[in-house]
């Protein structure tokens, strides 16, 4: 029977997820509610799901579907999950989990004592260039250090504009949460536990969200390196995951190229490597898969509560908190 899914948010992350799901087989998932109090997420949800109901708030949703996805700002998404789950709803949360640090750790013990069916939206738990960097790394030995690092022309993004209102800001937004997270979440996956040993972070007067961070810290034991700074490049963004090992070099450009170094050749990208804006789409298709497989209770390996805690605590500490 096709899982029903819910949304709560429509920005971009929301349309996104949509639109996916819109094109995803009917019969493994569908979409059947909305809700977002802005006026015009509604005009844009009429352009992109005629017939699709935008409903007159998250508790109408939550009746309608099997599965919630909450798309909203960061500190509305404890509220939401937790309305989900006291009516046994399967829920898909956007990271990071809460605004608040110690908020999400108490939200994640209750949710794993109860056996909440959860999990985050980290999309490099279903992304095919990070299945090929793990087939490489079968093949060049021992990791011996990573090198993260990302650079963006502005922040918020240029298309992310319409969610500066908090994204721009340093209580809830910046590009170490909303960017930076996913890498983490990749070296938690493929290294093990991070451990932060020094950090630094670069703010504006007021309350924006920093504009340079540096971080030192350990994967599985192995030295990493996390760099990220705002009007360094003429690109809207540009990012690299890089890791050296024993017998060779992999890494992830921009999000979606996997590339291996080759003696001679310089480094070559996967033969099935796509750029962001058409790898995207299928990534989404998989975290869809996954989640209809969640809320049936099937095995799946989206991003745990307990792994998006890890990571937003790393985060945090990076920035000071």
């Amino acid at each position: 029977m096709s899982v029903t899914l819910g949304l709560v948010g429509f920005g971009i992350m929301g349309e996104r997820l949509l639109r996916a799901a819109l094109a995803h087989d009917p019969a493994v998932i569908r979409p059947v509610a909305v809700w977002d109090p802005s006026p015009a997420a509604a005009a844009r949800l009429a352009e992109v799901a005629p017939g699709l109901p935008m409903l007159g708030s998250a508790a109408e949703v939550i009746a309608r579907c099997d599965a919630l996805y909450v798309a909203s700002p960061p500190s509305s998404h404890i509220a939401h999950a937790e309305a989900a789950f006291a009516e046994g709803r399967a829920v898909f949360l956007e990271k990071p989990l809460a605004e608040d640090l110690a908020a999400s750790r108490r939200f994640v013990a209750a949710a794993e004592a109860a056996g909440r069916r959860a999990a985050v939206n980290f999309p490099m738990a279903s992304s095919p260039a990070v299945r090929q960097l793990a087939a490489w790394r079968g093949e060049i030995g021992a990791p011996r250090s990573l090198t993260i690092e990302a650079r963006f022309g502005t922040w918020p993004r240029q298309w992310q504009m319409g969610a500066a209102s908090w994204l721009a800001k340093r209580a809830e937004g910046g590009f170490t949460r909303e960017v930076l997270s996913h890498f983490l979440f990749l070296t938690r996956r493929q290294l093990g536990p991070l451990v932060l040993e020094e950090r630094d972070a670069t703010f504006p007067a007021g309350d924006g969200a920093e504009v340079a961070i540096r971080a030192r810290l350990t994967a599985g034991g192995v030295p990493v390196a996390v760099t990220g700074s705002v009007g360094t490049t003429d690109r809207d963004e540009t990012n690299l995951w890089h890791l050296s090992c024993e017998r060779g070099e992999i890494r992830l450009r921009d999000w979606s190229v996997a590339e291996r170094l080759a003696v001679d050749v310089g480094w070559h990208p996967a033969p099935d490597a796509l750029p962001n804006e058409r790898m995207r789409p299928l990534v989404l298709q998989g975290q869809l898969d996954k989640l209809a497989a969640l809320t049936r209770g099937a095995p799946q390996d989206l991003a745990t509560l307990r792994e998006a805690l890890e990571v937003q605590e790393v985060v945090e500490a990076i920035l000071g908190g």
